[in-house]
């Protein structure tokens, strides 16, 4: 699934529409952060795994200036897990 041309998410087909809506935003949120902090970021790609029945897997991967930053966080709430690999980027972003 991609968002806009330089967002991809995978695993993300089986979430509800409402949880899809805040995926978004949260997601649209730090790639903006992103850009302001580096005007040579390309590209962001999200997996969600989902581990057992009640914990999701997030790996995130953002490609800025040709290189790669990757973060992988594990949490039995979605938004969290996705804000906490996000926010783990961000902050290695220079």
């Amino acid at each position: 699934m991609q968002l806009g041309g330089n967002i991809s998410l995978a695993g993300f087909k089986e979430l509800e529409p409402a949880k899809m809506i805040v995926v978004k935003k949260i997601t649209g949120n730090y790639v903006k952060k992103m850009q302001e902090k580096s005007s040579k970021f390309e590209s962001l790609h999200l997996h969600l795994k989902q581990v057992h029945a009640t914990k999701y897997e997030l790996q995130a991967k953002v490609v800025v200036n040709g290189h790669p930053y990757n973060s992988e966080t594990v949490d039995f709430n979605l938004f969290f897990a996705l804000d906490k690999a996000l926010s783990k980027i961000l902050e290695e972003i220079s």
